[in-house]
């Protein structure tokens, strides 16, 4: 079975430099050196540099170099190859750099080696040219020599004085520059303010290129003053258009900012064109309302908006284009910077800024395998690091996608920010998908890193419709024909795709057209009926029952043109505009012979491809071809191409008859003639020739990892033109297959990513070539997604725990990873070390050891020694760990213990953890009492170590609290004894703190049967996952007091016979998991409540709600019953009365209502014979209960006598009756009324009212009351008023004569006796009653069913009492009606109210101050808020807000911005009330009118 090697395994063709073309490598080499050309400040010293630098390279086809270039910085040997970069000549723009070093051996080897390389430099400047130096330059230089050894004195001295260690740290920017946008030739000027220790050396980049101010002194300016730092830029330009970086470097690291500068035109846009001005550039023509501007010979210049304006009598209308020019990719300016990050892909090395360094490279953050989906945009990369870290040095960044170097496109974009290299896909497609590569290069070699990218299908617009074809690209293209292929989408949607559509789009149009009017199922068509010289874009649409799919991916562009003028024109057609086809002028010449080596070389049921070679003989002049056909066993031969040859040796034939066979010839012609035609070919039968492949063969599925498995197959057999292979995935037992890759994999193997741990899966192949995809495989066996077992890596942090004359313990920690299998043991080498230079190795331990702590024994006293470790599991031995630290074998005399060792974390919460560790080996002097734990953060100093516990512990683990959600913390134990605290362990691993999702607890639960369990459920198991149960972090390996069950992710940990010896910590770890951990702590009140718990569930009562109880219904009827609060339709209930079991009967009537959980028992009346004791017994399950009532003596007696009272009661009731008795009352009129309420009345009943004795009373005149604001008011009506009348008011008023009346309605239930004033009934007195009303009330109710009768009897203290209740009454009301008026004419008197002042709209121009002020009223002076848009403000320097006087209440914004617009209130408020007033702040610029859109 065969298998591709991957990517990142085998040896590129990219990689290797050998094939790149030495006329490209020259020219690139000639336009670095020449961009960086060096221009000195004297002329003869520039003039002799030049000569020395292309005396080196000697390149002929060099343009002469302009006078502005500089000196090129880098070294060259005789092969004209870089091997590093040459310091130049010291200027004063160097004066910082002794100050980079960290020691001062350091900065005195950095003076050293720059004086050195500035002499050799000079000395071979001067070789050549002696003659040119002046006496002025030769004491410039020793002055310049002078100064620098004296600035490195007086900064070595400095350095001495100064600590170092205290005062350094790394750059940083105290403000950063700003980006600015500004017109063409204006200046701009970047600021920025940096800190740092040592003084930094400040860089500035344009676009990743460093600016060097000396070369070009005209257009940058760089100055430094006080920690400010500026760059300046005079005379803008479109080349100034760039990101800008600032980088600051010292000793501690290194720091950038960006800001970026943009230049606009003031000219090019909205300026008129006057084609006449420049005829040369610009020519406009109209003709037949078609009007066009051309622009020749277009440069960077030309990149602007244009408008064109039409205007007439009747208005102006305008129109916008944009014009973007790009550089063509052959052309070289040499006046820009080296391209440095290409310069590795034309064969020679990039420059480096030091000669001799070596970097090392390192990728981290790496990106995974990705998932996208059509049309998103997905982003990935890594950060890169690279040491040393140098200034201006800068990597060269290359991606792959499946071994193919990706460039830059609308599809792609990368981008690198000095430490980390991203590619962004835009609109992905399923030609993405595929396996990324970063590589960084430097000049040291080079790191990668792949990762596999999947691209699935875009939701389809119809249900079931197929998914979008890919790869859509020209196969041939000749003037009339383009053939057009594509490959098939893995998704068929649920149907056989019946073919495919193409479309084309003329480049520059949005209109695109179908090309075929049915499918084609072959992945090839040719389209014809093309413009010969316009340029084309195609896409495929795939179709089956249920739909069209989306379209796919556009093509790239390509030109309906003659091969042979696409050769002379260039690589590819313009990428819009129509293509001049020109021929030369024919010329006297020779007949061409024939045709050679003529062949079919494709051939389908829709076109015939052929192609041949030139003749021999063919004159000096081109040739043209004419293709003839004829079928097959005839001699009548036909021109194809009547009216033009072709002048390429290759054709395409259409518009053949299926089926038969043909037989092709070609002639070729020129001026001179038509030669002879070339040997037919063998006869061709018309149609597809390339058959769909067979089914793959046997597919074998391995594992990989926790998501991922690797699928193999056997290749199909006899296939052609193979285009790759689908894999699809299904879960055991489901019939849903997804695709693995929508895009074709050529090999026989693939790993399958984004797959469910855990579950198992089974796979299938098939094979694509154009003619279509073939049948399914067979299905391969179902496979399980775990991770591959593998030997675990190895382990690391050897340290010695003690140590005796011959014999050493070591100790270490576990892998990092464990290879996917439970780790079985390690096995320890050791060596010695005689002066530094270690031997050989042995072997400590033949069988291997289960923990991780070991003695090595039969060593040597003295003697120095060095250990690794190698961790073994099922699938082996992993390679050794790293050497540890050379350890002395000499006893260990110490009096304190050593450090405790094997530290672990467990339960970690998002604000606690547990820690356990092992007691130290090496105890010293004394047994160990106690431990300290110390804590710190991870990223904290070593001097912020701080204690845990303030008192020793004297157990090996400790629970830690108060830790900050988020924060990574690491630990480290030290053991103590009576002598002291010794050394302390190791430290863990960073550990942070946070609550891992699916994070349990220990749940205690005591069942029905009283059992009390401690239960844990883990929801991220794995197949190797085991429950860990331990008692105060002791293992329970085979515990005597308890059962330790798991069932799946559940496992309990069951009491057998719970008392206080059981009490303790109980935690549960599970392993080979992410640390799913928790603990339980049994104290003695938690066992005591358990306890009863598992008392009450093994002896269960069914709990009530009420107690048994008895009640009196109608007739007399009596009800036992009580309630429970749950019972299950299986529960039973006895009744039981004076111990005798009582069913139901005639007597007795029993209800059970098991879902209220209410039970009844009724009896029509009680005798004698009733008396006792009444139970009822309830069972439901195991659970029981009952509830007695005991009636016996006088409650009985009581009950019995209600009973037969409620009877006759009833039995009265069924004739006229009463329900409520004859009574009075005092109606808010102050009218005696005499009521009662009566029942089943009928028309036939008579009521009838008896008052003994039976003389009428006198009434009174009729007297009201009314309460004011201003006080209480009494007044009266009179029947008979006229000016003689003389009115008299006494304090006590004299009695009014009453008169009495009834009033009887029969159909009522209600017969009311009102006493009334007779004169005026509608106004009734408080008068009160004399004592000539006493008397019995009698009301008599009878018809022919019976009669009832109620009396009254209203004696004289009941008179007196209501001539007392009517005079308090009503005056108690008015008085508090009087206070109440009183009390809301105040409050609406003096309430917080807003006077005025405020306007309901303003509307101010924008950086104007707005003042308004209003008026306030209110007593106590009120409280004053001012909101805006609801919510309260705050008075700043921005919103002034005053209120003065308790009166006036000002408002003032300072500076008005259209922030400010929106809706504000002013609130005042005190005890009597509150108001607001609201106004509105409408806010425009000042160019703008108000109200205006913008």
């Amino acid at each position: 079975m065969s298998g591709s090697i991957p990517f990142y395994q085998k040896h590129h063709r990219h990689y290797d430099r050998g094939n790149r073309s030495r006329e490209t490598e020259s020219a690139i080499s000639q336009y670095q050196q020449s961009s960086n050309t060096y221009s000195s400040h004297s002329s003869k010293s520039t003039k002799g540099i030049r000569a020395a630098t292309y005396t080196a390279l000697d390149e002929p086809r060099l343009s002469p170099l302009p006078k502005r270039v500089k000196p090129t910085y880098m070294a060259m040997d005789k092969e004209n190859q870089i091997i590093g970069y040459v310091v130049p000549i010291f200027r004063g723009s160097h004066e910082f750099q002794s100050g980079l070093s960290d020691t001062e051996e350091a900065r005195a080897k950095e003076s050293a080696g720059y004086l050195a390389r500035r002499d050799l430099f000079a000395s071979g400047v001067e070789s050549e040219h002696i003659e040119h130096k002046s006496h002025r330059t030769v004491m410039r230089e020793s002055a310049e020599r002078i100064s620098l050894s004296k600035r490195i004195y007086e900064n070595e001295e400095y350095h001495k004085r100064l600590n170092e260690d205290s005062l350094m740290h790394i750059p940083e920017f105290v403000i950063k520059p700003r980006s600015h946008t500004v017109w063409e030739k204006q200046c701009v000027r970047l600021h920025c303010t940096i800190s740092g220790w040592p003084e930094p050396r400040v860089v500035w980049y344009k676009n990743n290129v460093s600016i060097d101010p000396m070369a070009t002194p005209e257009k940058y300016k760089v100055e430094s003053s006080y920690s400010v730092h500026s760059l300046e830029i005079n005379k803008c330009d479109f080349d100034d258009t760039a990101q800008y970086r600032v980088s600051a470097m010292n000793s501690k690291g290194e720091t950038s900012a960006f800001a970026s500068v943009v230049v606009k035109s003031r000219y090019k846009n909205n300026v008129s064109i006057d084609p006449m001005a420049t005829p040369e550039k610009y020519k406009v023509e109209s003709s037949y309302s078609v009007h066009s501007l051309e622009i020749n010979k277009c440069d960077f210049d030309d990149t602007a908006q244009y408008r064109v304006s039409a205007m007439n009598s009747k208005g102006e209308t305008s129109a916008f284009a944009s014009v973007v020019v790009k550089r063509f990719k052959g052309e070289i300016d040499e006046f820009l910077p080296s391209p440095r990050l290409q310069s590795r892909k034309f064969g020679f090395k990039a420059p480096c800024l030091e000669y001799g360094v070596t970097f090392e490279t390192h990728l981290v953050e790496k990106f995974g395998v990705s998932f996208g989906r059509e049309g998103e945009t997905l982003s990935f990369g890594c950060s890169v690091i690279i040491y040393p870290s140098l200034q201006r040095f800068q990597p060269e960044i290359e991606w792959y996608r499946d071994d193919k170097l990706l460039v830059p496109s609308k599809w792609v974009q990368m981008h690198w920010s000095g430490d980390r290299a991203t590619l962004t896909l835009s609109h992905l497609n399923k030609e993405d998908e595929g396996l990324y590569t970063l590589r960084v290069i430097t000049k040291s070699g080079f790191e990668t890193h792949s990762a596999y990218v999947f691209v699935r299908d875009a939701d389809a617009e119809v249900a079931g419709a197929p998914g979008a074809p890919l790869d859509v690209h020209s196969l041939d293209a000749n003037k009339d024909y383009v053939i057009v292929t594509w490959k098939q989408p893995a998704v068929d949607g649920g149907s056989p795709i019946l073919g495919y559509f193409v479309d084309r789009c003329e480049v520059g149009m949005t209109h695109w057209a179908q090309c075929n009017d049915t499918p084609v199922k072959f992945a090839r068509f040719p389209v014809t009926g093309l413009v010969e010289g316009r340029s084309y874009v195609f896409r495929v649409r795939a179709v089956n029952k249920a739909g069209m799919s989306h379209p796919s991916r556009v093509s790239e562009p390509v030109a309906a043109m003659d091969p042979a003028d696409r050769t002379r024109k260039g690589p590819s057609a313009p990428w819009t505009g129509q293509i001049i086809v020109t021929e030369e002028e024919p010329v006297e010449g020779v007949v061409p012979g024939r045709p050679c080596d003529l062949s079919v070389i494709e051939a389908t049921k829709n076109y015939v491809v052929l192609s041949w070679k030139p003749p021999g003989e063919k004159g000096h002049e081109g040739v043209m071809y004419y293709v003839e056909k004829c079928v097959s066993g005839t001699d009548s031969w036909q021109r194809v191409n009547t009216e033009i040859p072709v002048k390429s040796p290759r054709f395409a034939l259409f518009d053949l008859a299926e089926g038969k066979s043909y037989r092709f010839r070609v002639r070729c012609c020129n001026s001179a003639g038509v030669g002879e035609p070339s040997e037919p070919t063998e006869a061709t039968t018309v149609g597809d020739k390339l058959d769909i492949p067979s089914a793959p063969g046997r597919v074998v599925p391995t594992r990989n990892t926790d998501t991922s498995v690797v699928v193999s197959w056997e290749a199909s057999r006899d296939a052609k033109e193979l285009v790759g292979y689908y894999i699809e995935s299904n879960i055991a037992g489901s019939n849903t297959w997804e695709p693995c890759n929508n895009k074709p994999v050529k090999g026989t193997r693939f790993i399958c990513h984004g797959l469910t741990t855990d579950e198992s899966y089974v796979f299938r192949v098939r094979a694509v070539n154009a003619a279509g995809i073939s049948e399914f495989s067979q299905e391969s066996e179902a496979i399980k997604v775990k991770a591959a077992i593998t030997s675990p890596t190895p382990p690391y942090g050897i340290t010695v725990l003690e140590c005796v004359r011959d014999s050493m313990v070591l100790a270490w920690k576990q892998p990092t990873f464990i290879g996917g299998a439970d780790i079985t043991g390690y096995f320890v080498d050791y060596r010695e070390v005689i002066g530094g230079v270690p031997g050989k190795w042995h072997e400590a331990n033949i069988k291997s050891v289960s923990e991780r702590a070991y003695r090595v024994s039969k060593l040597k006293e003295n003697m120095l020694y060095q250990f690794q470790v190698r961790a073994a599991n099922m699938a082996g031995v992993g390679i050794p760990s790293l050497p540890s630290e050379t350890f002395k074998c000499e006893e260990w005399t110490i009096a304190v213990p050593g450090p405790p060792h094997d530290l672990q974390v467990q339960e970690v919460r998002k604000d606690s953890l547990v820690l356990l560790w092992k007691p130290p080996v090496y105890q010293g002097r004394d047994p160990v009492n106690g431990y300290y734990i110390d804590i710190k953060e991870a990223e904290a100093d070593f001097e912020m170590w701080r204690g845990v516990n303030e008192k020793a512990t004297d157990k090996t683990f400790i629970k830690i609290k108060d830790l900050k959600m988020g924060e990574s913390y690491v630990f480290r134990v030290r053991a103590q004894n009576k002598a002291g605290v010794g050394k302390a362990s190791d430290s863990t691993e960073p550990v942070e703190a946070v609550t891992k999702p699916g994070t349990a607890e220990i749940v205690v639960n005591v069942d029905d049967d009283g059992v009390i369990s401690l239960n844990f459920e883990c929801s991220n198991l794995t197949a190797d996952s085991k429950f860990v149960w331990s008692k105060n972090y002791v293992e329970m390996t085979e515990p005597e007091r308890m059962t330790l069950e798991t069932k799946g992710s559940k496992s309990k940990a069951i009491f057998k016979t719970p008392s206080e010896e059981d009490l303790g910590i109980y935690s549960c770890f599970v392993t080979h998991t992410d640390g799913a951990s928790a603990s339980y702590t049994l104290s003695e009140e938690t066992l005591k409540e358990l306890l009863k718990v598992s008392h009450d569930h093994k002896f269960p009562i069914i709990p009530l709600k009420t107690e048994l109880a008895v009640e009196l219904l109608e007739k007399g009827r009596v009800r036992f019953w009580l309630q429970a609060e749950k019972i299950s339709a299986n529960g039973k209930a006895e009744y039981v009365f004076n111990d005798n079991v009582v069913h139901q009967g005639e007597k007795y009537k029993m209800n059970f209502d098991k879902n209220t959980g209410i039970i009844e028992m009724f009896m029509e009346s009680l005798g004698k014979e009733d008396e006792g004791t009444f139970t009822f017994q309830l069972q439901d399950g195991k659970a029981t209960n009952q509830s007695s009532l005991v009636l016996i003596g006088d409650v009985f007696k009581q009950l019995q006598k209600e009973s037969e009272f409620q009877k006759k009661e009833w039995i009265r009731k069924q004739g006229p009756h009463f329900v409520e008795y004859l009574g009075y009352e005092v109606t808010p009129e102050c009218c005696v009324r005499l009521k009662c309420k009566v029942a089943n009345m009928k028309k036939d009943s008579v009521a009838l009212w008896i008052q003994r004795p039976d003389e009428p009373a006198n009434s009174s005149t009729p007297l009201k009351i009314q309460s004011t604001e201003e006080g209480i008011r009494l007044y009266t009506f009179v029947s008979y008023y006229n000016d003689e009348l003389h009115v008299t008011w006494h304090h006590n008023p004299s009695s009014f004569h009453l008169s009495f009346y009834i009033i009887f309605f029969p159909c009522c239930e209600n017969v009311v006796l009102k006493t009334c004033n007779s004169e005026k009934p509608g106004f009734l007195t408080y008068a009160p009653i004399s004592k000539k009303d006493a008397g019995i009330y009698e009301v008599v109710l009878k018809d022919d069913r019976g009669k009832d009768t109620s009396t009254l009897n209203l004696t004289d203290q009941v008179i007196v009492h209501l001539n007392l209740t009517f005079i308090f009454s009503a005056f108690d009301d008015a008085f508090a009606e009087f206070q109440r008026l009183k009390a809301a004419a105040i409050a609406e008197r003096n309430r917080a109210r807003v006077a005025g002042g405020l306007p309901d709209v303003v509307t101010i121009q924008e950086g104007k101050c707005l003042n308004l002020t209003c008026n306030i009223w209110g007593e106590p002076i009120p409280e004053v808020t001012w909101l805006k848009n609801e919510r309260e403000m705050v008075s700043n320097d921005h919103y002034i807000l005053k209120f003065e006087s308790g009166k006036f209440a000002s408002f003032t914004i300072t500076s008005v911005s259209t922030s400010d617009s929106g809706k504000y209130s002013i609130l005042v408020k005190n005890k009597y009330g509150t108001e607001s007033g609201d106004f509105t702040v409408s806010v425009f610029i000042p160019d703008e009118e108000p109200g205006k859109k913008k």
